[in-house]
């Protein structure tokens, strides 16, 4: 009798041990078709592409892992673009690739907010990259200053930004006083985009002012005209010079800045009337000759007219001089 209980004893006692080792084996084999993946609340990645090994941790089979980590679960359309992934969505895309959720324990945040890594070149910087550029490489030396009036918009440039490089050029064409400059952005040898700065120019300028109120009639003079240096959105003429020895052709009240229609070429008077007497004058270096004449003309200064010599009777032709001179044609 007791070596009957004795052997069911022995039976039961190997009955449970075979369960225990089904159970310890059966749970192993759970665990190597399980996964774990942690998911944070923000992340910033590199790469245009999505996937679940990029925005979370995952444990557990290596080959199950690398499975789950390689599912892609979206792409960034726009480089300033977030993209926000909620749980369910992770558990389906999982589930089409043949992972279903009972293997699947999911911790952490329960969507995660992703954005893409991104350098940002914002408008002051291009402004000041095109200003640089223009003070290297304008040759026109009238030129003082030069505002933007047109302002780029930032540039979002993908990544770390460590391999970017600006071209820039001035580009031809707009307003006689505005100059643009072009700023092409690349990232090694691709193209990421282009910026366009446009600037107002201000120049250097001399500009005639009325010290008094003049008449109408009355020649230009540094009496009562001055010269002022200064600055304009246009730049000075080429030909300009000060106005001396022209004429107002209207009133002009004192601290007026000149305009070319309010004056013109002065009309030289007559200084020598006809049948006046006048020097005749001949002077070379070492030596003075001199004699008395007779004009046979009107003549004004600059004007060739023709003199009677009083002591010889001849006529001759002579220039007028300031002094009421004449000076012959030899």
């Amino acid at each position: 009798m007791y070596t009957k209980i004795f052997l069911c004893s022995v039976l039961i006692t190997c009955a449970l041990l075979c369960q225990a080792l089904a159970d310890e084996k059966a749970k192993d084999l759970n665990d190597e078709s399980e996964i774990q993946v942690y998911l944070p609340r923000e992340i910033t990645i590199k790469d245009s592409t999505l996937t679940l090994g990029k925005i979370g941790i995952i444990r557990g089979p290596e080959s199950l892992a690398a499975k789950a980590g390689e599912i892609t679960l979206g792409r960034f359309s726009t480089r300033d673009q977030k993209i926000v992934i909620e749980r369910h969505i992770i558990l389906s895309r999982l589930a089409s690739h043949g992972i279903s959720s009972s293997q699947v324990t999911l911790k952490g945040a329960e969507e995660v907010s992703i954005s893409r890594l991104n350098k940002i070149v914002g408008s002051d910087e291009f402004v000041k990259m095109a200003g640089d550029y223009l003070k290297n490489n304008i040759s026109n030396k009238s030129i003082s200053k030069w505002n933007p009036v047109r302002r780029p918009k930032d540039l979002v440039i993908p990544g770390s930004g460590k391999d970017i490089k600006f071209v820039h050029r001035l580009v031809p064409g707009g307003a006689r006083n505005q100059t643009k400059v072009e700023v092409v952005v690349f990232s090694g040898d691709e193209l990421i985009g282009t910026r366009e700065v446009i600037f107002a120019m201000r120049y250097n300028v001399r500009t005639a002012v009325t010290l008094v109120d003049i008449p109408a009639g009355t020649l230009i003079s540094r009496e009562n005209v001055k010269i002022e240096e200064g600055t304009s959105n246009n730049p000075e003429p080429v030909d300009w010079k000060p106005p001396y020895g022209l004429v107002a052709k209207r009133t002009l009240p004192a601290k007026t800045v000149l305009q070319p229609y309010m004056i013109g070429s002065a009309k030289s008077p007559v200084i020598i009337k006809r049948n006046q007497n006048v020097v005749i004058r001949i002077e070379k270096p070492g030596f003075l000759i001199t004699a008395v004449g007779k004009a046979m003309q009107d003549g004004k200064i600059g004007e060739y007219i023709r003199v009677r010599n009083i002591d010889s009777q001849r006529i001759i032709l002579a220039k007028v001089n300031e002094d009421r001179s004449v000076e012959p044609v030899i």
